[in-house]
């Protein structure tokens, strides 16, 4: 269960004998990856061809070569094939049949829009093969819309803007025919004119269809994804961009041929702060740098590469090592002007062979563009190549004398913060601390310099806070000296010297009440005494003694909490810090109420310190309350109040929080939300949540949970492609020693479902044998038998019959060790259907199908419980009624190896085993009741017809009676009762029909 092992291509080029073997290998070709390798194989075959003597098959051939050259990055050699196809058409057109008579006709399209991409074919040769197409299209009787779509294209190009219009009407005007470009492609052209004319929300209207699914291709949504990404940001929509990236690019990524898409979502890594994916997107495709076959998307390539190069460069990473063309190491400075020269110099090529300068003006507004977004977060693992900017402190007034910082206009804004309690206080004392070198300053502004520099310092400021208190008290101010060495007490007591500290503040305690007894200090410097007592004490409470020693502590610290409020209580109108005091002791009482058990309480406590915060005007302190709030509620089951909590925290504190406090805020709501069901909000917060711990340098711990949480959104939403970009992102971090091998399984389980709905069935299964082996290790065994079961599925659609095979054995067996029959029953089914598509295995499928059914019938025997044995009657019946069609479908492939008169007999033997299963599923649904009637009566249908088969016309029309009479108090409405109703009428016609 551990992979999909010796499963490589299937076959060489070998000799092909004769003209299917040619179509078989020529399909096998077009199924392989574009590139290279698929282009010479079909040089191979063509010389394979040549040698059957079919003209047809040359004809094939040759379209076969042109059809992957077109789709590769050597469209350039596409032309030859082309040449000597219509040749082959001007001599001997009756040599081709229709199909090829359509696509020689189909590929002057490729061809006039391929010479129009080389600029070494001149003007004058493409416009006349402009007038040959419309000559022989004309001769076809083809309507002209692919040929002004053509002849758009031509003067679109040129920068002919008069021509391209008049073109661009006639092609809409013109009658579509079998010689247009499909929908999907004629919008893409359409709405990309309307990009050039400046009108992006016209275009994103034409795209819609194509967008939403309606219409599709070989290269449709890939290419209007692509586009639509520029227009959405400058329409201000950078949601919609992203997901159009991530899921665009994931089309984009395999595909050769599209240079030029790929181009464009470079383009939009750069115009959204994304650097360092482009970087990733340049990396996965070095080749574009020098593939020359189709110059003009070159041409757009290189120019994407200079603007993300410039860019760069301009945030000062100009030496910076970057991927570049093969041969030698590139710096972003080198490559931006290896990468100019090139686009200019292809620029200059388009140019000189149009007449215009069109092509290089556009190109050089490409290279000039500007980011349209600081940074849009994508969600897939990405690092910002330089660091984020933060937010400055404000900037006090300028300097009188230029060059010299005005040391009085510093101190007073650091005294404005800090006296307000301002974020980025410290940074302001520091600037004072820089710009006092060598100044003479009285002690009050030293005491304030060195009390800060104290605080910055944390720990390791113990000493300047003694400093600090000697010069406050060399100012005149004793309860300011009292207060620093009491915050330097409580410093002492953070680095575990908590009864040295206490003791030292026991002493400044009293001191500080007997200098306010004697009016000799204010109440704000009391206050902070007393609050660095309360500190210390509640430093002891939570070194966690216990029993009489822990009670004493925590009434000891309940009282000196109380003392703050007490002695600041009614005074908050009188400043912010006394304000802040309150809410800080009141936050205080909450943890007291926590460790005692009182969980409402402790919430409620911690919800009125925050609002004293938010009252005091210091939102920023608000995100630590708010965040036990949410914690307390979710020990409460309130999760309504855990959301309030979580939203307030953001809302108060967001643009003050450390980004990975951010990361953790945003991940914490993402999880609320979508426990509640809004996965589509949720995604939106653990997508923020990535971003901030990208942002944190936390990609691989704390960023790789929230992409993982993302992922799991992103599928519910039913965004499986950005789900899936988002997972594989993910995965390379998630780790079972940092997030548990739980999460590892989820993610990869996720991205099998993913995998599983884009088409990607190979890939599925190999998440889900990944995710299976993980799990065979874990004492319960469910998750490893739904993952072997769903990894099943997954080689069956890949058409590894032999391998699923195996899957689902193994999973039948998991089933059965956890007494699960339904499940181990839909296995040996899944089983028999596969053993049927292999050659010779109608037996084994019958086998395993009478299997299926001996197991659903022992499970029906041991049920006891009446649902357990309706829901295992429903379980037989469908068991029955697939063995039906199981039998009837092999009877034909076992018929066609025998004489005519056995054929016969075989077909009738096993239409009528197929008929006694039906009987029995039809009789099986009936005992059910109406909650299986459309079961019964589909049973009862497929009967009739194997009845019909067996030349029973009466007995198939009794049975489509049975299902009219079944339905006959039934409504129009259900779709169903309708479809039913309309085949039970065909089959009564065939009675009436008589033989």
């Amino acid at each position: 269960m551990d992979g999909i092992d010796g499963i490589g291509e299937v076959g060489g080029i070998g000799g092909i004998t004769d003209f299917d073997a040619l179509r078989r290998a020529m399909a096998d070709n077009s199924d392989r990856p574009e590139g290279p390798a698929r282009n010479a194989r079909a040089e191979q075959l063509l010389a394979e061809a040549e040698k059957l003597n079919v003209p047809l098959a040359v004809i094939e051939a040759l379209g076969h070569q042109l059809k992957v050259y077109n789709y590769s990055s050597e469209k350039d050699r596409m032309f030859v094939p082309f040449a000597r196809l219509l040749r082959l058409w001007d001599e001997r057109p009756e040599d081709f049949d229709e199909y090829e008579a359509h696509s020689l006709h189909w590929v002057f399209k490729w061809v006039s829009a391929g010479m129009l991409d080389q600029p070494h074919i001149p003007l004058a040769s493409i416009e006349k093969w402009l007038g040959e197409m419309e000559h022989r299209y004309r001769l076809a009787g083809h309507s002209e819309r692919a040929v002004r779509s053509a002849e758009f294209s031509v003067a679109a190009h040129m920068g002919d803007l008069g021509r391209a219009e008049r073109a661009y009407t006639a092609w809409l005007a013109a009658d579509r025919d079998r010689m247009a470009d499909c929908h999907a492609c004629e919008l893409h052209g359409q709405g990309s004119w309307q990009v050039r004319r400046g009108s992006d929300a016209e275009a994103l209207q034409l795209w819609r269809p194509v967008l939403e699914g309606e219409y599709s291709c070989a290269h449709e949504p890939h290419t209007v994804l692509a586009s639509s990404l520029a227009p959405l940001l400058r329409l201000g929509r950078p949601d919609e961009a992203r997901a159009h990236h991530l899921r665009g690019f994931r089309l984009v990524r395999p595909m050769e041929s599209m240079r030029g898409a790929y181009a464009d979502h470079v383009e939009f890594c750069v115009l959204t702060g994304n650097e360092a994916r482009g970087l990733e997107l340049l990396a996965e495709r070095p080749a574009y740098f020098t593939d020359t076959g189709h110059p003009r998307s070159r041409l757009d390539f290189m120019a994407v590469v200079t603007l993300l190069m410039d860019r760069l460069t301009e945030l000062g990473l100009g030496e910076r090592r970057v991927p570049g063309p093969a041969g030698r190491s590139w710096t972003a400075r080198e490559l931006a002007a290896h990468a100019r020269a090139e686009a200019l110099e292809l620029a200059e090529r388009f140019d000189g062979r149009n007449g215009t300068s069109y092509v290089g003006d556009r190109v050089r507004a490409r290279m000039a563009q500007r980011p349209l977004v600081d940074r849009l977060p994508l969600g897939v693992r990405t690092v910002r190549p330089a660091p984020a900017p933060v937010a400055a402190p404000p900037v006090p007034p300028a300097p009188e004398a230029p060059g010299q910082p005005d040391l009085s206009a510093l101190l007073i804004e650091a005294r404005r913060l800090s006296d307000t309690l301002q974020p980025h206080a410290l940074e302001a004392w520091a600037a004072v601390a820089r710009a006092a070198e060598g100044e003479e300053l009285d002690a009050r502004d030293r005491a304030e310099i060195a009390d800060h520099e104290a605080m910055a310092r944390g720990p390791e400021g113990s000493a300047l806070f003694e400093r600090a208190a000697a010069l406050y008290a060399e100012a005149g101010d004793p309860g300011e000296a009292l207060a620093a060495r009491a915050r330097g007490a409580y410093i002492r007591a953070l680095t575990g010297e908590v009864d040295t500290a206490l003791t030292t503040v026991t002493g400044l305690y009293d001191e500080a009440l007997a200098l306010y007894a004697e009016e000799a200090t204010g109440v704000r410097q009391t206050a902070s005494v007393v609050m660095s007592r309360a500190r210390i004490l509640m430093r002891r409470v939570h070194e966690g003694a216990e029993g009489a020693a822990g009670r004493e502590a925590r009434a000891e610290a309940e009282h000196a909490v109380r003392e703050v409020l007490a002695l600041v209580g009614g005074r908050a109108g009188d400043g912010v810090r006394l304000a802040a005091r309150a809410a800080e002791a009141r936050a205080m009482l909450a943890e007291l109420a926590e460790l005692a058990g009182e969980v409402q309480r402790a919430a409620e406590l911690f919800r009125r310190a925050a609002a004293e915060y938010v009252a005091a005007g210091l939102p920023w302190y608000v995100v630590e309350y708010e965040v036990q709030v949410a914690g307390l509620a979710h020990r409460l089951g309130d999760l309504a109040e855990a959301e309030r909590a979580l939203r307030a925290a953001l809302e108060h504190g967001g643009p003050y929080v450390e980004p990975a406090g951010r990361a953790q805020l945003h991940l914490q709501l993402a999880e609320v939300i979508g426990g509640r069901g809004e996965a589509g909000e949720a995604a939106e917060h653990a997508l923020e949540a990535a971003h901030w711990a990208d942002e944190a340098g936390e990609s691989a711990t704390l960023g790789a949970w929230a992409r993982h949480q993302l992922g799991g959104f992103l599928l519910r939403e039913g965004r499986c492609a950005e789900a899936a970009e988002v997972l594989e992102s993910a995965l390379p971090d998630l780790s079972a020693e940092t997030h548990g091998d739980g999460a590892v399984v989820q993610a990869q389980w996720w991205l099998g479902d993913c995998l599983s709905e884009l088409g990607e069935h190979r890939a599925a299964a190999e998440r889900r044998l990944q995710a299976a082996e993980t799990a065979r290790h874990w004492p319960e065994q469910q998750d490893h038998a739904t993952l072997a079961h769903l990894a099943a599925e997954s080689l069956s659609s890949a058409g590894l019959l032999e391998e699923a095979d195996q899957a689902y054995a193994r999973a039948g067996e998991l089933w059965r060790s956890l007494g699960n029959p339904h499940f181990l029953v839909r296995s040996l089914r899944a089983r028999a259907w596969l053993a049927l598509r292999a050659e010779g295995g109608a037996e084994d499928g019958r086998e395993l199908m009478a299997d299926a059914v001996r197991e659903c019938e022992r499970a029906l025997e041991s049920a006891g419980d009446p649902v357990a044995r309706e829901q295992l009657t429903s379980e037989l019946a469908g068991t029955h009624r697939q063995f039906g069609d199981l039998l009837a479908r092999s009877a034909a492939e076992e018929a066609g190896d025998e004489r005519a008169e056995d054929e016969d007999r075989l077909i009738r033997g096993a239409f009528e085993a197929a008929l006694t299963q039906m009987d029995r599923a039809a009789e099986l649904f009936g005992t059910l009741g109406g909650e299986e009637l459309h079961s019964r009566t589909g049973a009862e249908l497929a009967a009739g017809w194997l009845a019909a088969d067996l030349g029973r016309p009466v007995e198939a029309a009794a049975r489509a009676r049975a299902v009219l009479a079944a339905y006959e108090d039934a409504g129009e409405t259900d779709e169903t009762v309708r479809a039913r109703r309309a085949e039970a009428g065909q089959m009564l016609g065939l009675d009436q029909a008589g033989p």
